[in-house]
């Protein structure tokens, strides 16, 4: 095993406390946000929204919409092939 000369990067704990201080920061506001978004669902269900379909229709706003329009299309032509449209 080939150990870095000394003077190539040196850690010292003052900086890797910070990176991991940072990194538990912002796992911390992704679980807070995750929630948030858990209790926006939860209100939409209690309305009476589907929040399945909620869902597929913010992943396909997420989406280039061409690609969505030739998955669209495609998809048109295998349902009539298979006599579902």
């Amino acid at each position: 095993m080939n150990a870095a000369p000394p003077d190539a990067y040196s850690v010292t704990a003052d900086e890797l406390k910070q990176f991991i201080e940072q990194f538990e920061h912002l796992e911390a506001e992704k679980k807070d946000i995750t929630e948030q978004q858990k209790e926006v669902m939860a209100e939409a269900k209690a309305r009476g929204y589907d929040t399945k379909v909620m869902k597929k229709i913010i992943a396909l706003r997420k989406r280039d919409k061409d690609d969505l329009a030739e998955e669209e299309a495609v998809l048109e032509v295998y349902k009539a092939a298979l006599g579902m449209s």
